[in-house]
């Protein structure tokens, strides 16, 4: 398979699919769980909170990784970004305020956000600065 242009991964990585999100555990190695992201074409974000058991897995080791996959069914394709990933409290919920849109339906987007905004400032953001990324073209 192909590797993916720079312009196709951005457009890519700008539609709405879920990642899957490794960090390194202390004791039992990658934990890998699947996440909401968003992708400016230099940085990829993900919102969480504060509280999240991947924050202290960031926090202690920064390595992470990122993949994001085309569904069963399509032409194969995929990213999987590899980096350093930092941790910005207090901004989680304003990417989740743009991301939940893109996730969710309106109405359950709106209530969504209603609930998460009594404990917004609980919310972080997961930065990731990308050191390697690779990707796959469908052919």
């Amino acid at each position: 398979m192909a590797e993916m242009s720079v312009a196709e991964r951005d457009a890519f990585l700008r539609e709405a699919r879920i990642g899957t999100l490794a960090t390194l555990d202390a004791n039992s190695g990658p934990v890998a769980i699947p996440i909401w992201y968003e992708w400016d074409g230099a940085r990829a974000r993900m919102f969480t909170s504060v509280r999240s058991p991947k924050v202290a897995r960031v926090r202690r080791d920064g390595r992470v990784c990122l993949t994001v996959a085309e569904p069963v069914g399509v032409p194969e394709a995929w990213v999987a970004i590899e980096g350093v990933a930092t941790i910005e409290e207090g901004t989680g919920f304003a990417l989740a305020q743009r991301l939940a849109p893109r996730y969710y339906p309106a109405e359950q987007a709106e209530r969504t956000l209603a609930a998460w905004e009594r404990v917004a400032q609980d919310w972080a953001t997961i930065v990731i600065e990308p050191r390697r990324i690779r990707s796959s073209a469908p052919e």
